[in-house]
């Protein structure tokens, strides 16, 4: 059977690799990371029939935990480290036409180490461990953010930069105090001796984790900064941090409240933080125009669904919050790769200058209405039944409080469905209403020849194609979809154990 460990040690000793690469072949960087991403799923693809029936606890150098430092490879880890290498592989197709300039090797260095540290969350099941590996993320997602050497990147990066340094310290203040007072770092050893901790120092550590990791996992109001670094940052970045890097931070700070700090007197409180990240997300997208921001803000509306199922405290409602995780991230990837041709063939951020574009671009247009459709929620793509999961999840729950939020999410639901048909309406009929001056034709007003405008290239088509192949045609498999989902919601519900591990 294969090692597990290697899901991390393979894209990290290939972005230390990539540089010295650089010296005899320049642009080889980019097949080495794509091998590097294409392991990782394949080994993904290898562990996942023995994870789903048994866990792989993989111990390192030889030291048992809680000695030692060791992984925990069960449904959880090795679905999303397929979510975050299929998703990466793809997008490094994508990125051989889109990224072209004389920094590609430091892009791919980066763009590896973004992988690692994502991956490195997942599996780890040393919560110091987890810190280093939401490091690297952090660190890595930073400097790619300002990739493009502009003004508004710089700005993003450093906003970024210091709310995540902040996260990261109120992060690390938490780990001091459960090594000071448990004197252990292994997740399966805290959640044995986390109910000896004082009931003021198990809030304090919950509610410092929940606030570190919160930014990262763009949850209201620690999200300021998410708009800004995805609608500056290239592209294919923009469609990694909200297709998965928000995802990654958000089920592990809900895997800790579950299975390692017991917290289920916080899920009310995160439910509702949940249904009113997702209001301040699809309002805010409603008022956008810039189409990286109006699909930025949706991600923060999506994140606050999917923590409010998260915080549902069944089976059912972990198991419909990772279906929609599987939805988000191919959908929201299809949207940000699209725009990114929208705005490299029109010069221009504003959606209302793509005044039926979708005549020169109809594979990409299509694809981007269609991931948009599943967003909302429309039968029969992949979005409307996670939605359904997670309103049923909550409906089963019996109780007013959880119909209340079930209802605020439908609003939700709506504008989000008003401002993608607004797009859309621009993409296939070239008006766009105008509240001044009635029906306007924006794109001749914005002065851009659609007539100059080509489709995108092959190596970006591709993987959108194969994305919008799971969000089209991923009800057919949704029986097996949901047997996955369900093991992992049985892994995040169940509690940690150190006995368990051997």
């Amino acid at each position: 059977m294969v090692n597990p460990i290697l899901l991390i040690i393979i894209p990290l000793a290939t972005a230390f690799f990539i540089p010295l690469l650089a010296i005899v072949w320049k642009n080889g960087s980019r097949y080495l990371a794509l091998l590097a991403a294409l392991a990782n799923v394949l080994i993904g693809i290898k562990l996942l029939p023995y994870v789903l029936e048994k866990p792989i606890h993989v111990t390192i150098a030889g030291f048992k935990a809680p000695i030692g430092i060791d992984l925990l490879a069960g449904p959880l880890g090795i679905v999303f480290s397929l979510i975050i290498s299929i998703t990466g592989f793809l997008v490094l197709i994508y990125s051989i036409g889109y990224i072209r300039d004389e920094s590609i090797n430091k892009y791919y260095t980066l763009f590896l180490l973004l992988l690692t540290g994502s991956t490195g969350m997942v599996l780890t099941n040393d919560i110091f461990n987890l810190f280093v590996f939401f490091e690297i993320l952090c660190i890595s997602s930073y400097i790619l953010v300002a990739y493009n050497r502009d003004e508004h990147g710089l700005e993003a990066a450093i906003k970024y930069l210091v709310l995540g340094s902040v996260g990261s310290l109120l992060f690390l203040i938490a780990i001091a105090i459960i090594y000071l007072k448990l004197g252990t770092l292994n997740m399966a050893d805290i959640s044995d001796k986390f109910d000896a901790l004082g009931g003021s120092y198990r809030m304090m550590v919950v509610v410092l984790i929940l606030s570190g990791l919160g930014v990262e996992a763009a949850i209201f109001p620690l999200n300021s900064w998410l708009p800004d670094a995805h609608s500056s940052a290239p592209s294919s970045i923009s469609a990694l941090l909200s297709g998965f890097v928000i995802e990654v931070a958000l089920i592990v700070v809900m895997k800790l409240v579950y299975s390692v700090f017991h917290a289920m007197q916080v899920l009310n409180a995160l439910a509702v933080v949940g249904v009113i990240t997702l209001l301040v997300g699809e309002f805010a997208a409603f008022r956008q125009e810039n189409i990286k921001r109006v699909l930025a803000y949706s991600s923060i509306g999506q994140v606050g669904l999917i923590l409010l199922a998260l915080s549902i405290n069944s089976k059912a409602g972990i198991s419909a919050a990772v279906l929609q995780i599987i939805n988000h991230t191919a959908s929201k990837s299809i949207l940000f790769l699209v725009s990114g041709y929208f705005i490299l063939k029109t010069g221009s951020y504003r959606y209302s200058d793509y005044s039926g574009i979708a005549k020169r671009m109809p594979v990409s247009s299509l694809l981007f209405v269609l991931a948009a459709l599943s967003l909302i929620g429309v039968p029969p793509f992949l979005g409307f039944f996670s939605k359904l999961q997670i309103v049923m999840a909550a409906a089963a729950r019996g109780s007013t409080f959880y119909v209340s939020l079930v209802s605020l999410v439908l609003l939700g639901t709506i504008v989000e469905g008003a401002y993608f048909l607004r797009i859309a309406q621009v993409l296939y009929f070239g008006r766009q209403q105008d509240t001044d001056s009635g029906w306007l034709e924006t794109g001749n007003a914005a002065g851009i020849d659609m007539e100059s405008v080509g489709n995108a290239p092959v190596s970006a088509v591709i993987p959108v194609l194969l994305l919008g192949i799971v969000v089209v045609f991923g009800f057919l498999f949704l029986t097996n979809l949901n047997g996955v989902t369900g093991s992992i919601a049985g892994e995040i519900t169940r509690a940690l154990s150190l006995a368990s591990l051997f």
